[in-house]
């Protein structure tokens, strides 16, 4: 019993260590996940857009997958509505 108690207070203390640690870069880690984001959505929707993609063989049966985040995308690349003139979003 005493054992499961000492192991239970190492993870909750190994818990609270990751977390004070982490705490700081959590606003960069984020930051940096969006800005990979964008980055692999104009690789998806660059053929579309107009832009030579190389590897738009591989990318085109994903366009379904991220249709739902395609909207906060455009605007989050000041682009008020869709640069597709085939698809509304907005």
């Amino acid at each position: 019993m005493k054992i499961k108690a000492i192991r239970s207070w190492f993870a909750q203390a190994n818990a609270y260590a990751t977390e004070v640690y982490n705490a700081p870069y959590r606003a960069a880690i984020a930051r940096a996940k969006r800005d990979e984001d964008d980055l692999f959505m104009m690789l998806v929707f660059s053929e579309l857009m107009g832009v030579p993609n190389p590897a738009s063989y591989y990318t085109l049966e994903l366009q379904p997958l991220l249709l739902e985040r395609f909207h906060e995308w455009h605007q989050r690349m000041g682009m008020e509505h869709s640069p597709l003139d085939h698809f509304r979003c907005c």
